[in-house]
């Protein structure tokens, strides 16, 4: 941690008479203080830019003005406040010290004439409170010193865990489909992804922390139906709210509901919503979601028939880390951030959200209102593939997977094989270069944490290669953070996704594999993909699945 450097221990001193500076500094001298004379008020502004404890100024050094001082004392940062010692007329304030009391901070006035004594004791304390100063300056550089360790923790906590839930959400869509004549196994295929979605949903909590205390969360608004968010939000509740036996009513209206909004995170806010009524809610019990038009809003409510909330709870309710005890006992689950996370999405929206209840059994409301929005054309959307489709014979693309993790590379190569592709497996950068060099392939899977060349630097090497602008090179990661997309897009990947993949992604990908080679060699550019709404955010633009 940086320590206070000798000029921030200086007292600087501006008198009209070099010999009054000269004398006065020698009896700080004395006392143990280090000063510093400054023949004019510029001269004194410039030592304050390098660094003080203090000033000690007489009024008629200020007769020209405070303008330079001023300056460099408004921008001071949050946890300076410079003393400035004032040596006065004796009789009333003259306009130059009311001038200084109003633009010069903290000012403490000093009338003359004062014993030497008095001087050096006002000096004394002024130093004190100042070295108080910097000693909050060191305890908030310390502060975001552990919050930048904190971003960095989370980031590689969510890296190493999204790691080995990477093939295990292979292994089960690859038993999922070919266990469809198998209601057993399909079953257990279901029950492990439902398990994994929640492990993944965990982790995403992780970084959402990190997101929402720095600010970082963006929005991509377009126009935006809102029986498709809905739709995206109950897809995403479903598997909790079955598993704990709730039934789930929903009622919309019967024409289109237009919003200017970002759909992925208004679905999240709304899943948010319908999990913390699954959650604080008894087994068996009833979730309602209704929204309507009134007048310029949209207003969205979510109804439970749970545990509900005492009056000193609602207040806090969407705190960091406020939970309540969950329902029949058990531990609430979560991190806690979910409704914090849904206030910040709404008001980022523009919205605002709010909490009822009547007490305790009574069950909770939690009312969602957005700004209306308008749309003249809606955009048209193809239907997402079915489960069951792949591709298949001389449509079936060429994939090349690479990842030094044997599970992760074999598990996706398997099911991509099973979702119709031609699949080939290297666990190394060099490997994968030679691979492209025989025979390019036209979507390469690419790891970025390799060791000896990490994907950022195979990407570069592939895109160095005769005809290596046709191939559709895909990060796939546990780093998911804006810096980490960055880096993708700058050494040439087409796309960033997270692990695990939703295997509609992957789906979505094999089905335009060949249309993307066509454009990318044209102009650069990507088809629509026709995307389920759950992939969609992670073909619009350079972007990661969240």
């Amino acid at each position: 941690m940086p320590r206070s450097t000798p000029e921030e221990a200086r007292l600087l001193i501006l008198a009209p008479v070099g010999k009054d500076a000269a004398l006065a500094g020698e009896r700080f001298a004395a006392a143990g203080i280090s000063c510093r004379a400054c023949r004019t008020v510029a001269a004194l502004a410039s030592e304050v830019a390098r660094g003080a404890a203090a000033v000690l100024v007489a009024e008629e050094a200020l007769a020209d003005g405070v303008e330079p001082l001023a300056t460099v004392l408004d921008r001071q940062p949050v946890w300076s406040d410079l003393p400035v010692l004032l040596l006065t007329r004796p009789g009333a304030d003259s306009p130059t010290v009311e001038l200084a009391l109003r633009r010069l901070g903290n000012v403490i006035l000093l009338e003359r004439p004062m014993r030497v004594a008095a001087l050096v004791s006002a000096a004394t304390m002024a130093l004190r409170a100042r070295a108080r100063q910097y000693q909050s300056r060191a305890q908030l550089q310390s502060l975001e010193e552990t919050d930048r360790r904190k971003d960095e923790f989370l980031a590689t906590l969510a890296h190493e865990l999204r790691n080995p839930l990477a093939p295990m959400r292979n292994a089960v869509e690859i038993l999922r489909l070919a266990a469809v004549d198998l209601p057993s196994a399909s079953g257990l295929a279901d029950m492990m992804g439902r398990q994994v979605s929640q492990m993944v949903r965990l982790v995403d909590d992780l970084l959402e922390i990190s997101r929402i205390t720095r600010g970082t969360i963006e929005l991509r608004r377009a126009p935006v139906e809102l029986s498709r968010i809905v739709a995206m939000a109950v897809e995403t509740s479903r598997p909790l709210v079955d598993g704990a036996g709730h039934r789930l009513e929903i009622a919309l209206p019967d024409e289109p509901v237009w919003l200017d909004a970002d759909a992925t995170r208004l679905a999240q806010v709304i899943s948010n919503l319908v999990n913390n009524a699954a959650k604080y809610t008894d087994p068996g019990g009833l979730i309602e979601i209704d929204a309507r038009r009134e007048g310029t809003e949209v207003v969205l409510r979510v109804r439970d028939s749970g545990m509900g909330m005492e009056p000193w709870l609602l207040p806090t309710v969407f705190d960091m880390f406020a939970q309540g005890k969950a329902a029949s006992g058990r531990a609430p689950g979560g991190v806690g951030i979910g409704l914090t996370l849904v206030r910040s999405l709404v008001q980022m929206h523009g919205g605002s959200v709010s909490a009822e209840s009547d007490g305790l059994g009574r069950g909770s409301v939690f009312t969602v209102g957005l700004p209306a929005g308008t749309c003249a054309a809606p955009p048209s959307m193809e239907e997402s593939p079915a489960l069951g489709d792949q591709v298949s014979g001389a449509e079936r693309p060429d994939v090349l997977v690479v990842d030094d993790n044997t599970d992760a590379a074999e598990s996706l190569a398997a099911l991509l094989e099973i979702l119709g592709a031609r699949s080939r497996v290297v666990h190394e950068g060099t490997a994968a270069i030679a691979a492209c060099e025989t025979q390019a392939p036209q979507i390469i899977f690419l790891d970025i944490g390799m060791p000896n060349m990490d994907g950022y630097e195979v990407a570069r090497r592939i895109r160095a290669l005769p005809g290596a602008e046709a191939i559709h090179l895909v990060a796939l990661t546990g780093w998911g953070q804006d810096k980490d997309r960055q880096r993708s897009e700058a050494a040439g990947f087409d796309r960033h996704l997270v692990k695990p993949v939703d295997v509609q992604i992957l789906r979505s990908l094999l089905r335009h594999a060949g249309a993307w080679q066509v454009q990318r060699a044209d102009a650069g550019t990507h088809p629509e993909d026709g995307a389920g709404p759950e992939t969609a955010v992670a073909h619009t633009g350079f972007t990661s699945q969240e």
